[in-house]
């Protein structure tokens, strides 16, 4: 039987990292990681707030993805997360 964390290792393995953040989110019980994840998702899916309220939604992507591989022991993230809707600046 396939775990959640078993897929979310697939789609880390597999470089869909937008995907794994999304998954991560959702789950209650993240630990010590749990603001920069939920806050790395908030980021990738709200992009123009963030830079609204003067953060760098890149960033909060980044350290989310930073948290994701700290906390399940997983290789650095090798691509930045792109969002289609963020407008160039």
């Amino acid at each position: 039987m396939e775990t959640a964390l078993d897929r979310l290792k697939a789609l880390w393995a597999a470089g869909e990292y937008r995907k794994a953040l999304k998954m991560a989110a959702s789950w209650p019980r993240l630990g010590a990681h749990d603001k920069a994840i939920r806050d790395g998702w908030s980021a990738a899916t709200n992009p123009d707030f963030y830079r609204q309220i003067k953060r760098d939604p890149a960033a909060l992507v980044a350290a989310g993805l930073a948290a994701i591989a700290e906390r399940y022991d997983l290789a650095e993230a090798k691509t930045k997360t792109s969002n289609p809707k963020a407008k160039p600046r």
